[in-house]
């Protein structure tokens, strides 16, 4: 299984391309710092939690990355 690490995946262009990578059979890291808006990404997708692994994070801050 091809692997996909999308950042913002939470709202707009991430969570759009974090749908795609899903539709085509990816396994995704969602990654964002809200990890409600993670969550309604995965559960929008409805991929099976095998596929699909929600990290709240913030680029920007090297300590939660």
């Amino acid at each position: 299984m091809k692997i996909a690490i999308v950042t913002g995946a939470g709202s707009g262009i991430g969570r759009a391309v974090a749908l795609g990578f899903l539709e085509k059979g990816y396994g995704v890291a969602l990654a964002g710092r809200h990890a409600g808006t993670l969550e309604e990404t995965a559960r929008e997708s409805q991929a099976p939690a095998s596929r699909v692994l929600s990290v709240s994070t913030d680029v920007a801050d090297p300590a939660s990355v």
